[in-house]
């Protein structure tokens, strides 16, 4: 374990809680603190703003409107994952809202894989012959699938915000390829693009540009931000600006769909933070394209009938109870590999013919957590391994995987997530290949799980008054954590709590000062408890909260790591 303070205050220094919060900003190179504290709003935001130029939007646009006057059809292709589905979602109600004949498509997940593909093309060419195709959260990297569809007559827009490789779909009409944002985001902006033009040409009536803006202004809003913080988009620039306005939306929400999830997730009237979209809504959207069709997940965000919405959204619930168990039975066999291994390599590869397709990307983030090891999980499936790729901060998988990429037949992703399809005669040169270079740029130090603080701090600092001030750093997330300090600090009681006695609770102080006693909480640390005698010096990385408790509000350290001063010298 290592920890990292990138500076420390000294005890002599008295400091308010704006210079702390300027200090945590400045160590985080946010160039322009007024906005990121003051995000502008994304209903400002045009393609202009992301570098696209008039020309470009204008190709788009001008297809768009012989499409409406002939009345073609128009396919909405979209991922689907939860920033594909929510994104999809935006895009295709606009088309249809204003007047489009518009139609979604979602891919089958295990039948036609990620993304565009022959199959669904072909599906799409002979369900709607349509006379567009924009795709959502994917195509940067679809060269040969994007021609295909040229040979069909079928133009392709693309909307994405993947890792762009060497070759980009250079047949498509207009690529609008945006990484600072989520794919539901890229689909937002689009979409209202889309929206504005055909509000300054006349081409739409008062009603149908009243209640597009409502949508913009909240339920696409909260549906961009549902993508965004489940895609773990880093929360900086536009894309903050997005899930700031979009979780402000989400109290005037009327969407069924939206409503009937957070009922069924037992969330319904709570605020809605990066938390309950990360670990309850974003879940249970994902978990329909993970074990049936991601189109019904689409159907729940966009039906205007209330009764089908609570249908929809207790099947997803079951199904997302499903996918835990399997994700559960999974990570242990996956785990079991690992620990039959006499050492675990710097890249952990594991496959097997029967694991779930849609649940291996969850078992590869498990691994990972477990062992800190960039991890590969791979199941079968159409005479092909089918792998999702997790990695650990620093290590850069998609480049990694760009190295090695004569072994796939394709694959794509981020900096932290991957996918690939690998030839199963290419399985043992691939995986002596991947670990040979794995081994050469991951050194031990690099694997290494490190506990960074933001800040050092005297423990005597600490206020509810400074634990409120933090919340102006909000929304919290990827890119964005809620602030973390170290603290040295002397124990008065510590016990261990939970079911299992698996977690602490501390009371603790800065030695040698007159502070109240601070609360601290340590998740999953009961191990150290045996070494915590009373006044034992500690170092902790912590981030601070409010603990409200019959209205009572207590100033608490949620403790990331503990270790004894002593162990550390």
């Amino acid at each position: 374990m290592n920890i990292v303070v990138k500076q420390t205050i000294p005890s002599q220094k008295k400091i308010t809680s704006e210079e702390i919060i300027n200090l945590v900003l400045k160590q985080r190179d946010i160039p322009d603190i007024a906005a990121f504290l003051s995000p502008p709003s994304p209903l400002d935001f045009s393609l202009k703003d992301f570098g696209f130029t008039k020309k470009d939007i204008s190709q788009a646009m001008t297809l768009l409107k012989k499409l409406h006057k002939n009345q073609k059809t128009v396919v909405v292709y979209t991922d689907y994952d939860a920033d594909g589905i929510t994104g999809g979602s935006v895009l295709w109600e606009t088309l249809h809202l204003l007047g489009f004949n518009a139609m979604p498509y979602v891919p089958h997940r295990k039948h036609e894989g990620y993304g565009f593909s022959k199959i669904g093309i072909d599906r799409v060419k002979k369900e709607f012959d349509p006379g567009l195709i924009i795709s959502v959260d994917h195509g940067i990297t679809a060269v040969d699938q994007v021609s295909y569809a040229k040979t069909l007559g079928i133009p392709v827009i693309i909307t994405d915000h993947h890792h762009k490789q060497e070759m980009i779909p250079e047949d498509a009409v207009s690529i609008f390829h945006i990484p600072a944002l989520s794919g539901s985001g890229t689909a937002y902006i689009v979409a209202k693009e889309i929206f504005e033009y055909f509000k300054s040409q006349s081409l739409i009536t008062p009603p149908q540009i009243k209640k597009l803006e409502m949508l913009f202004q909240t339920d696409y809003l909260a549906l961009a931000t549902i993508g965004t913080v489940a895609d773990l988009v880093p929360l900086v620039g536009p894309s903050r600006s997005i899930v700031a306005a979009g979780l402000a939306a989400f109290p005037r929400v009327k969407r069924h769909g939206i409503r009937e999830l957070c009922k069924e997730a037992a969330i319904d009237g709570k605020v809605i933070s990066p938390y309950e979209i990360g670990f309850q809504i974003a879940p249970r959207i994902n978990a329909v394209g993970r074990l049936e069709h991601g189109l019904d997940a689409l159907r729940l965000l966009c039906t205007t009938d209330e009764a089908r919405a609570a249908e929809l959204a207790k099947h997803i619930g079951m199904l997302n109870i499903d996918r835990q168990e399997l994700v559960k039975k999974q990570v242990a066999e996956a785990r079991a590999m690992v620990e039959v291994l006499p050492d675990i390599p710097p890249i952990i590869i594991l496959h097997a013919p029967h694991w779930h397709e849609g649940v291996i990307g969850l078992i590869a983030a498990q691994i990972l957590e477990l062992y800190y090891r960039p991890t590969i999980i791979m199941t079968q499936g159409d005479g092909f391994y089918k792998a999702s790729v997790r990695s650990i901060p620093g290590f850069h998988i998609t480049d990694f995987l760009t190295m090695i990429s004569k072994h796939f037949h394709g694959f794509g992703g981020h900096a932290a997530a991957a996918g690939f399809t690998l030839p199963l005669k290419n399985l043992a040169r691939f995986e002596k290949d991947a670990l040979k270079r794995a081994g050469a740029q991951l050194t031990p130090d690099k694997l290494v799980r490190t506990f960074t603080a933001d800040l050092g701090i005297p423990a005597s600092f600490l206020s509810k008054k400074l634990s409120h001030a933090l919340e102006s750093l909000s929304p919290f997330g990827m890119g964005n954590p809620a602030p973390t300090f170290f603290s040295e600090v002397e124990v008065l009681h510590a016990a261990r709590i939970g079911k299992e006695k698996t977690h602490l609770k501390l009371s603790v102080r800065e030695a040698g000062s007159s502070m109240l006693p601070l609360e601290g909480i340590a998740f999953g640390q009961a191990e150290i408890f045996p070494k915590l005698s009373k006044l034992v010096s500690i170092q902790m990385v912590y981030k601070l909260g409010i603990n409200t408790w019959n209205s009572k509000e207590t100033l608490q350290a949620v403790i990331k790591q503990i270790a004894l001063t002593d162990d550390v010298q």
